[in-house]
């Protein structure tokens, strides 16, 4: 899985943060998500690869940036398609298109 580049050898993001990825629209720049939130990050990379896509659950969207449509489709607020909700028994996940969030910080 390509996000799993942004880790180093021991695990741990490149971004300096032991605990958490920004993951950012690739048309703005803004943060869409964050994880892992409520769950370890093995958690995280292990439902991710088991789904082939990285996702998501509820704590680690960012909701000022992102919509879910009445239909499942997940979008950023300025109209990138970013994957789809696709509820399992723990409950709302979002499965999100890497393409759609492989952006680089807004400056």
């Amino acid at each position: 899985v390509f996000f799993l580049s942004e880790l180093g050898n021991d695990g741990v993001p490149n971004n300096g943060n032991s605990n958490e990825i920004t993951f950012y629209d690739s048309n703005t720049g803004k943060a869409l998500f964050v994880a892992p939130r409520g769950r370890s990050m093995e958690a995280f990379l292990q439902e991710s690869r088991a789904h082939g896509w990285p996702s998501f659950r509820n704590e680690e969207v960012n909701w000022d940036c992102v919509r879910c449509l009445q239909d499942g489709e997940a979008v950023s607020i300025d109209g990138t398609h970013l994957g789809h909700n696709i509820p399992d028994a723990k409950g709302p996940r979002y499965c999100i298109n890497l393409v759609s969030v492989a952006g680089r910080p807004q400056n």
